[in-house]
């Protein structure tokens, strides 16, 4: 199981959108994956549309065993193989400016039931229909993890950072944006040697990108001299079906439109990325698969 954060520490730079098109481009290919509304502004439990709970991340939070977590799951009203750790506004308690060591290895203890949640399997393949969330079944088997940070370092982007494999840095191309990354890229560097050793960078991913705007061409060029190949050769170019897609509570890949498919295209690129860096990794189960080739 890989477990992605997407984060950025400047507000309003598409860090969601990131996560959802992920989310999307997964359920697309057929990753069996769960998405982590970490976020107190809940929008991705919003965008993915999913059915009422009787808990929310807070609670896991407060209580991560696997009957809290399960709970808290639901199956996303894109289609069988989404689910949705689910988010709400009291998510807003947890995040502390300083928190200790038993704050921030919550999350990773809760996302580790998924990991060794015997009933959630049955001999089959990842990504193969397991149950869902809150039946015997349990809430997995799960090969990819994404969850969607709030964009400041506090508890809960800490509490991400020290669960994941992999950090997706978002941002736009504006000057503001791109100290937003240094810094976001400085907390991952932190958490890894403070917490987590086996985090690391998965990469930039440059959003809102406007063809021929001599702005936007500066700031790309910034962040490639600054972070190197670190920055995503594919970048998200700005097209109004992402917000039509979210509007209407479904996966851009499903967004019948030429900007949508070019957009879905980037994140199928990023998808293969994603998965190809958990097959490079040291899996932290002896149950982790191989992931699959995305074509």
């Amino acid at each position: 199981m890989q477990v992605v954060a997407t984060l950025s520490l400047k507000g309003g730079v598409g860090k969601t959108t990131v996560a959802l098109g992920l989310a999307g481009a997964a359920l697309h290919h057929g990753v069996r994956t769960l998405l982590v509304d970490l976020d107190p502004q809940a929008n991705v439990t919003i965008a993915t549309d999913v059915p009422a709970t009787a808990a929310t991340v807070a609670e896991v939070l407060d209580d991560p065993r696997r009957s809290v977590l399960r709970r808290a799951i639901a199956p996303s009203g894109w289609g069988d193989g989404l689910d949705v750790l689910v988010g709400a506004e009291q998510t807003e308690r947890h995040n502390h400016p300083e928190p200790g060591a038993k704050q921030l290895i919550k999350l990773a203890r809760a996302l580790s039931r998924l990991r060794t949640d015997d009933d959630a399997t049955d001999g089959g393949e990842p990504g193969s229909p397991a149950g869902e969330p809150g039946t015997t079944n349990g809430p997995g088997p799960y090969r990819l993890v994404i969850i969607d940070c709030p964009p400041s370092l506090g508890q809960l982007t800490r509490s991400a950072l020290t669960a994941a494999d992999r950090a997706v840095l978002v941002t736009d191309p504006t000057m503001f944006a791109v100290s937003g990354v240094q810094r976001a890229f400085d907390a991952v560097q932190t958490e890894r040697q403070r917490s987590n050793p086996g985090l690391q960078p998965l990469g930039v991913m440059i959003n809102r990108v406007r063809p021929r705007n001599s702005e936007h061409e500066f700031r790309i060029e910034e962040l490639r001299e600054i972070f190197g190949p670190l920055v995503f050769s594919g970048v998200l170019p700005d097209r109004s079906a992402i917000q039509q897609a979210q509007g209407a509570c479904m996966p851009i890949q499903a967004w019948d439109t030429p900007g949508a498919r070019e957009v879905s295209a980037v994140f199928t690129a990023l998808l293969g990325r994603v998965l190809r860096s958990g097959s490079r990794s040291q899996p932290r189960s002896q149950a982790e698969h191989a992931a699959p080739p995305i074509t």
